[in-house]
C-alpha cells in the first residue's frame, strides 16, 4: 500500500500555460483550469504509475520481503526521506534510511537492504512505513515533453467536456503519448 503524503509544490503546466492551450483569454474559468489542471495530471500519473512533480509517499508494510528489496510506486525513486517499524505496543522505532540502498534507475526503484539491518515490525499488519521521495524533478522542466503534452491534452478534454461524464479511458493520441512511460508491475 502506498499514501502520498506530500503531493507536488508546483504542477507540469502553469495556469498561462493551460489558458495559452485552451485559447482561454478571461479569467472567469481560471479556478475551474486550475482544478483540472491537477486532475489531468493524476490521470496522467494513474496511466503510467508515475509522479511527474517530485511528491512523498509511504509505503506500508506487514513484513519485510524475504528478499530484502521492496519495489517503489509511483516512479521514479528518488530517495528514502524516513523509515520505522513499530513494535507490539504500536511505537515507532526509526530506521536509518542509510541503511537501504536505492536503485533509483529501475522502473519500478528498488529499496534493498539487509536483514539483519532492520528489525522485524512487532505489529501482524503494517508493521513497517518507509517514506519515499518519487517524481521526476521539482517542475516542469524535469518532466518529459511528451508527458506534459499529455496533461494538456487530457486538461483540454476535461476542459471540452465540462458537465459532462467524461469518458474514463485516454483519446488514442493521449494513450500514445503515456504508453512508452508505462511503468509496468513486476
Amino acid at each position: 500500500m502506498a499514501i502520498l503524503l506530500a503531493g507536488p509544490a508546483s504542477e507540469p503546466v502553469t495556469l498561462a500555460d493551460a489558458k495559452t492551450f485552451l485559447r482561454v483569454d478571461h479569467d472567469a474559468d481560471d479556478a475551474l483550469i486550475d482544478g483540472l489542471i491537477g486532475a489531468a495530471r493524476k490521470l496522467v500519473e494513474t496511466a503510467t504509475r508515475r509522479a511527474l512533480i517530485t511528491q512523498t509517499w509511504r509505503l506500508v508494510r506487514d513484513a519485510w520481503p524475504a528478499g530484502g528489496r521492496l519495489r517503489v510506486l509511483p516512479a521514479p525513486l528518488r530517495g528514502v526521506a524516513a523509515a520505522r517499524v513499530f513494535d507490539a505496543d504500536g511505537l515507532p522505532q526509526a530506521i536509518d534510511p542509510a541503511v537501504f540502498t536505492l536503485d533509483t534507475v529501475s522502473l519500478p526503484g528498488l529499496v534493498s537492504f539487509s536483514h539483519a539491518a532492520v528489525p522485524p515490525p512487532g505489529l501482524r499488519v503494517a508493521g513497517i512505513a518507509i517514506d519515499v521521495t518519487v517524481g521526476h524533478g521539482d517542475d516542469a522542466a524535469a518532466v518529459p515533453a511528451p508527458l506534459v503534452q499529455a496533461v494538456r491534452l487530457w486538461l483540454a478534454h476535461l476542459y471540452e467536456h465540462r458537465g459532462v461524464e467524461a469518458q474514463l479511458s485516454p483519446p488514442q493520441t493521449i494513450a500514445a503519448l503515456v504508453a512508452p512511460f508505462r511503468v509496468l508491475a513486476p
